[in-house]
C-alpha cells in the first residue's frame, strides 16, 4: 500500500505524524495503520539484542535486558519527551521523527525541508536551537531524537522490509542523512520500505557508559546538546571510545575526532577535555548558537567522566 502511493504515510504510535498533520506540515492522502503488525518483540539475538520496530519506547527503556546490558539506551529514552508520549511512541517511529525547527512547523515561513526551493528562514532568523555541524545553506535544522543518539554510539543497524518482500540492513551511521542539497530527505529509506527491527551488537562498555542531556528545562524539552558516551577500558587505558552527540546536527553526530584522540590514552579528566576540544574545534556555529560550542565541550567531557565512573 505504501509503495503504491507516494503521498501515503505510516501510522505507528502517531506521536509525531499527528502533530505534523494538525499543523498542516504533513498532508498525507492515505494513512496506513501498522499498529497490529507483529513487530513488538524485544529479544536477545546472535548479534546482541533485537528491538521490534513497534515496541513502545517505555517498554524498551524498562526492559530488563536493556537496563542491564545497554543502560545508555535506557537513559537516553527516559530523557526524551514525557511518560505519556513514551508510552505511545514506537521504536521505529522514534527514528523517523522530523525536526522540531519552528520554521519547519510554521507553514507561513520558507523552509526547504517542508517546501524544497523556498529557502531556509532559520539561516537569517533565530537559530539558537540549530546545527553547528554538518549544516548546509539549504538547511540548519537539527534532529530531535534522544534514543537515536544512544543507538548511534551503540553502533546499531536498522533492518527494513522492502516492498518486494526482501530485507536489507542499514548501518546506523548511514540511516540518517545530512541536509546537503536535499534537506527534505531525513534518512535513507526508500518509498515502500518498512522498519522491522533495530539490531544492537554486544559491547564491552555497559558498565562504563552515560547519556547526558542539556536542555532549557528538565522535562519535555529537546536537547541543546546531548552526548552518549561509552568507554572500553583495559585498566585505566582506553581501548575504544564510542561517542555520539545530539542537538548539534541534522543527524546523530558521531564524535569521530574525539574517539580517535582517546584511543590508546589513559582515561583522565585532562584527556577527556582535550578530546572534547578536538571535536568541537570543527564546529561552525550560526549567529545565535555560538554558546553550543563551549556547551558541547563541557557536556562531552562530563559524559566521559560519568562513563568512567559507571
Amino acid at each position: 500500500m505504501l509503495a503504491k502511493n507516494n503521498s501515503a504515510a505510516l501510522l505507528g504510535g502517531g506521536t509525531n505524524l499527528l502533530d505534523l498533520m494538525k499543523e498542516h506540515v504533513a498532508n498525507p492522502s492515505e494513512i496506513v495503520d501498522i499498529g497490529r503488525l507483529d513487530l513488538k518483540t524485544i529479544k536477545q539475538s546472535p548479534m546482541g539484542v533485537s528491538l521490534g520496530a513497534l515496541a513502545k519506547n517505555t517498554e524498551t527503556a524498562q526492559h530488563p535486558l536493556i537496563r542491564k546490558e545497554y543502560p545508555m539506551l535506557s537513559r537516553a529514552i527516559l530523557a526524551g519527551a514525557s511518560a505519556q508520549i513514551r508510552n505511545m511512541a514506537t521504536n521505529g517511529g522514534n527514528l523517523l521523527q522530523r525536526t522540531r525547527c519552528s520554521y519547519f512547523y510554521d507553514i507561513s515561513m520558507p523552509c526547504n525541508k517542508r517546501s524544497p526551493g523556498s529557502g531556509c528562514a532559520a539561516m537569517e532568523g533565530f537559530n539558537r536551537m540549530h546545527a553547528i555541524f554538518g549544516w548546509s545553506e539549504k538547511c540548519v535544522a537539527v534532529y530531535p531524537s534522544d534514543m537515536a543518539i544512544a543507538l548511534s554510539a551503540l553502533h546499531a543497524s536498522v533492518t527494513v522490509l522492502q516492498s518486494n518482500g526482501t530485507e536489507r540492513r542499514i548501518k546506523f551511521d548511514d540511516f540518517h542523512t545530512l541536509p546537503g542539497e536535499y534537506p527534505e530527505k531525513d534518512n535513507s529509506l526508500k518509498q515502500g520500505e518498512l522498519i522491522t527491527s533495530i539490531e544492537i551488537p554486544k559491547n564491552n562498555f555497559a558498565q562504563h557508559s552515560a547519556y547526558v542531556k542539556v536542555r532549557d528545562r528538565n522535562s519535555y524539552a529537546f536537547a541543546l546538546v546531548s552526548v552518549a558516551a561509552g568507554l572500553e577500558l583495559d585498566g585505566n587505558m582506553i581501548q575504544a571510545a564510542h561517542i555520539s552527540m545530539g542537538g548539534v546536527a541534522h543527524k546523530p553526530w558521531r564524535a569521530l575526532k574525539a574517539e580517535a584522540y582517546l584511543k590508546g590514552k589513559p582515561a583522565t579528566q585532562l584527556n577527556f577535555i582535550k578530546a572534547a576540544e578536538e571535536e568541537m574545534n570543527a564546529a561552525k556555529p550560526l549567529s545565535h548558537n555560538k554558546f553550543k560550542v563551549e556547551m558541547g565541550k563541557h557536556t562531552l567531557a562530563n559524559a566521559l567522566e560519568m562513563a568512567l565512573k559507571g
